[in-house]
């Protein structure tokens, strides 16, 4: 069975680093260069091009990618159907969740899951909207969530939430004391915000534009914990959404600043390939979606 081989073939492509490629799939390199070894034994065809400084893979290795990908979902899926005989939920579930759902809105439907369904393992990673839409894209995860927008059009988006931002600051911003806030105030100001390809930082953009506002200051951390941290020792101003920050408020560790006639609402959605649709542990996960929040309106 060619499975082991052209997964570390696949991920060989990807990553182009053969200690790296070790790493992720949790064996030696020496398995690594093997199970390639193999694959150019079976296919009579060199799969990269390689010298001191570069990995390159060859012509022949680009057919085997698309073809062993395909390969791979569909031996993933059968392995996951046979399980699914048995009448119970059990094997793996992949999930990528963009920073602020998978660090603050995820981590209550998955202990749900997890009670309800104890032999699912669940598997989330968390990276930035734009990245999470190209795991699921290449079929690295089963399905992702994101906060920004997409026109990924290999992919169906499909809303679950309706999210609420707020505009923050330390205590002692001088924005705070004021008993009105406007737009108009947010002029000129120091933002402290995500990196490109977030979908908060794609909202702050939004923001930005259709506000007319100037920026007299950015700084970018991609990280939300690293942006209330910098905030609350008082530099500058953000907009985060507001499951981001509730604690923090609640805490008098940040505050929010109102600002007159504006609301700052965007709508959470889960991704993925259509091929992924009738995957069980997949219609699972979109049940209890639907269940949790029942429309993308409101928390």
């Amino acid at each position: 069975m060619y499975y082991d081989a052209l997964k570390t073939f696949v991920t060989l492509a990807e990553v182009k680093n053969f200690t790296k490629t070790a790493e992720l799939l949790l064996m030696s390199q020496p398995s690594v260069s093997l199970h390639i070894k193999n694959l150019e034994k079976e296919f009579q065809t060199k799969l990269f091009q390689r010298s001191p400084k570069y990995l390159k893979i060859t012509p022949s290795g680009e057919i085997l990618y698309d073809r062993a990908k395909q390969m791979i979902t569909i031996y993933e899926q059968t392995r996951q159907e046979i399980l699914e005989q048995q009448n119970t939920i059990k094997g793996d579930l992949k999930i990528a969740a963009s920073f602020t759902i998978g660090e603050y809105i995820l981590p209550s439907l998955l202990l749900d899951l997890q009670n309800q369904y104890p032999e699912l393992n669940l598997q989330v990673t968390i990276a930035n909207t734009e990245e999470v839409v190209q795991s699921t894209r290449s079929h690295h995860v089963d399905i992702g969530l994101i906060e920004g927008q997409t026109n990924e059009r290999e992919l169906i988006v499909t809303p679950f939430l309706e999210d609420e931002l707020f505009i923050v600051t330390s205590n002692q911003h001088p924005l705070v004391q004021k008993e009105e806030t406007t737009i108009a105030d947010l002029q000129n100001q120091q933002w402290i915000m995500r990196e490109n390809g977030s979908g908060t930082r794609e909202y702050f953009n939004h923001v930005v534009r259709s506000n007319g506002l100037k920026v007299k200051s950015l700084l970018t951390i991609s990280s939300n914990q690293g942006i209330k941290e910098t905030l609350i020792n008082g530099l500058g101003i953000s907009i985060l959404s507001g499951s981001v920050v509730e604690r923090d408020v609640k805490q008098n560790n940040l505050s929010i600043i109102k600002v007159k006639n504006q609301e700052f609402k965007r709508t959470l959605s889960y991704v993925l390939s259509p091929i992924m649709q009738e995957k069980k542990n997949v219609s699972i996960f979109i049940e209890a979606l639907g269940e949790k929040w029942k429309h993308p309106k409101g928390k």
